[in-house]
């Protein structure tokens, strides 16, 4: 899946560094995931829930904290629309909340599609983004949102980068989110004793393993392969 709004993750963690790790964990286990219906959701991150209008609330810091995204499946979009406290969740409405609708922008800067060089460029293009997310396939405004997808990914590419988790983190946060137990990750491994080694960093992952965890868990290969 492609993830958008991704300043939206470093601003809040950087107001509650406790959720830090948790939100890099989760944006780039996001990353890796194809789901095509909200059954996939679900399936990937047993305490998440959807919502009408394709949206999925996930838990955070083991529900210390709540975000809601939007999910275009056809299109492998998902689109950050909240991050929030329990208190802040309260007063929302998951299924229709809209980041950007109190910002607005003048119909004649809509098709002024143009590589995004400032924060206010960036953030019209997520205004209309938002806008026409879910627009139906083969119309002008899903062409629209086909170009501001590329643009706002160069953007925050450039601008917001989220660091990966080294390997073993990575590992735990996937079992967490499919309810999996060291026997589960054995039974994938092949051996029961490897799992002990390689949390107590007694035993490095070798290519083997990497290609078990990836077919298996779909954990991203970039991630597996990191230095720890």
């Amino acid at each position: 899946m492609n993830i958008y709004n991704r300043s939206s993750i470093i601003t809040f963690y950087q107001k509650h560094p406790d959720c830090k790790e948790t939100l890099e964990k989760w944006y780039h286990d996001v990353l890796s995931k194809e789901w095509e219906k909200p059954g996939d959701v679900t399936k990937d991150f047993n305490t998440a829930r959807t919502s009408r209008n394709n949206m999925a609330i996930f838990e955070i810091n083991h529900n210390d904290y709540r975000l809601i995204a939007g999910l275009n499946y056809q299109k492998g979009w998902v689109f950050i629309k909240f991050i929030g406290t329990h208190a802040a969740y309260d007063k929302v409405d998951a299924a229709t909340i809209d980041l950007f609708k109190t910002k607005k922008i003048s119909k004649a800067n809509y098709m002024q599609l143009k590589i995004l060089k400032t924060k206010k460029d960036y953030l019209n293009a997520l205004t209309r983004f938002e806008q026409i997310f879910q627009a139906k396939t083969d119309t002008k405004e899903s062409q629209e949102a086909d170009v501001l997808a590329l643009l706002i990914k160069e953007y925050e590419d450039k601008n917001y980068l989220i660091h990966a988790p080294n390997p073993l983190e990575a590992i735990k946060y996937r079992m967490q989110q499919q309810g999996l137990t060291y026997n589960d990750l054995a039974q994938i491994l092949g051996f029961k004793s490897r799992v002990t080694d390689l949390f107590n960093k007694h035993r490095k992952l070798n290519l083997s393993m990497v290609r078990k965890l990836h077919n298996k868990l779909n954990i991203p290969l970039e991630t597996l392969v990191r230095e720890y």
